[in-house]
């Protein structure tokens, strides 16, 4: 069956009634999922939030903004390995196992991101410690690739179908957590030692503590099963050998579909949370300090937000959450970017907590969603590459794109109108949306 019968079909008889895991079994497929989804977007997170150290230690210059924005083009190269990464994991997941293919994620971005706390900088190597510097970056790129879209077949074909968007919300919850992680790091390193300080040596503390989390993430991570759906595929003998191929020939439509709703969880994320702070510093002269403490507010209100709007569209329907995010999306950030460049903190605080409400309501029913439009043969594959085309269009550029617009125009409201173009392309995919909720997982 190709995707566009899959659209305008709601269940067949090859959809699975019969794939929910056992109780415990769910319970250490959703810890395991959340932690290490914890640890993967503590890792991909912490470069973002110390971007403007990175910026003066890896990129040589006199022009400091000049500096800011080579980091963070760094930051949206990665994002172009997503892809890859993504393809290469789907395979694995869809190939040999969705637990096979979440450890290897894990063990990757914590190498990756233990390298760049032991890179020597620009002062010292010259030219190549910007070069390693991108490369590692690089690396971390292709195992965030594979990571969300594993997570979240791995939660939807162990959930019970009335409360998949609920258990599968919470694989995002881990990534507020796992990025609220990244900024508590931050907010005690600039608390704690001086800007010399930092400097010198204590910026690499947030990446060593790469190691003792990956440790905790592959151990849970080994102590889970492979899903019942998967399962059922190996023994039917349905798996597919080339998980890509069979994508790219029958699923290109759903493909699209799924890439416009990511579009508020990719780039609004990145807008809201690492570029963010960042304006926050840059355009109301914040405080480092007060700008990573916001954050890691906007995080927690943003964490709740999206568990509920899971638990919602269980109820109401994934659609209509949809449509709640792309409205909410359109007219909150010119209001939140006008409190975010003010002087007053709890105005500046007030406008990332409204801009954080957009996001977290499309999260709430997107990996469900997107988990009941593909067949467990490329459930894997097609939900990576669905999001990852938007993390690389959306996610990677945004912290860039916001900066440089507000450089090139000189107007500190310029980055809403990015953030509107991400909510208006989640209203494109949700107008014409069929509704998914309540209905079983396809195997075939």
């Amino acid at each position: 069956m190709t995707a566009q019968s899959e659209q305008a079909a709601p269940v067949t008889g090859h959809d699975s009634p019969t794939g929910d895991a056992p109780p415990r079994s769910l319970r250490r497929v959703v810890t395991g999922s959340i932690v290490g989804t914890v640890v993967e977007y503590y890792d991909f997170g912490i470069y973002g939030y110390m971007a403007t150290v990175l910026a003066a230690l890896f990129f040589h210059g006199g022009d400091p903004t000049a500096a800011l924005l080579g980091t963070l083009a760094a930051f949206a190269v990665a994002f172009f390995l997503r892809i890859p990464g993504g393809i290469l994991f789907g395979h694995i997941g869809d190939r040999y196992g969705r637990k096979r293919a979440l450890s290897w994620t894990i063990i990757l971005m914590c190498l990756a991101t233990l390298g760049i706390g032991l890179l020597p900088t620009y002062f010292t190597i010259g030219i190549w410690a910007t070069v390693l510097l991108v490369l590692l970056r690089c690396l971390q790129g292709i195992a965030a690739g594979g990571e969300l879209g594993g997570a979240t077949a791995f939660v939807a074909e162990s959930a019970p179908r009335h409360k998949r968007a609920g258990l599968t919300s919470l694989v995002n919850v881990g990534i507020n957590l796992g990025s609220l992680a990244a900024a508590l790091t931050a907010l005690a390193v600039n608390s704690v030692f001086t800007p010399e300080q930092i400097e010198d040596m204590a910026w690499r503390i947030p990446f060593l503590l790469s190691l003792p989390l990956a440790f905790i993430g592959i151990w849970i991570r080994s102590r889970m099963e492979d899903t019942p759906q998967f399962e059922e595929l190996k023994e039917s003998g349905e798996v597919a050998k080339v998980p890509a191929v069979v994508l790219f020939r029958d699923w290109r439509p759903t493909i699209v579909r799924i890439a416009c709703l990511s579009a508020l969880f990719t780039g609004g994320h990145y807008v809201v949370y690492v570029y963010g702070p960042i304006h926050m510093q840059t355009v109301g002269d914040h405080t480092a300090q007060m700008s990573f403490a916001s954050t890691c507010l906007a995080l927690v209100f943003g964490a709740v937000v999206m568990n509920a709007a899971g638990h919602l569209s269980d109820r109401v329907g994934r659609r209509r959450v949809f449509l709640a995010a792309a409205i909410t999306g359109l007219l909150l950030p010119l209001p939140a970017f006008a409190l975010m460049g003010g002087s007053s903190t709890a105005g500046a605080v007030l406008g990332q907590v409204l801009l954080s409400i957009p996001v977290s309501l499309s999260i709430g029913p997107a990996f469900s969603a997107f988990a009941e439009l593909m067949s467990a043969r490329v459930r894997y594959s097609g939900i990576s590459l669905g999001m990852n085309v938007a993390q690389l269009i959306l996610g990677g550029t945004a912290p860039f794109l916001c900066a440089w617009l507000v450089d090139l125009t000189q107007v500190s409201l310029a980055p809403a109108g990015f953030f509107a173009v991400c909510a208006a392309l989640v209203l494109l995919g949700s107008i014409r949306m069929r509704e998914t909720a309540g209905t079983h997982l396809r195997v075939d």
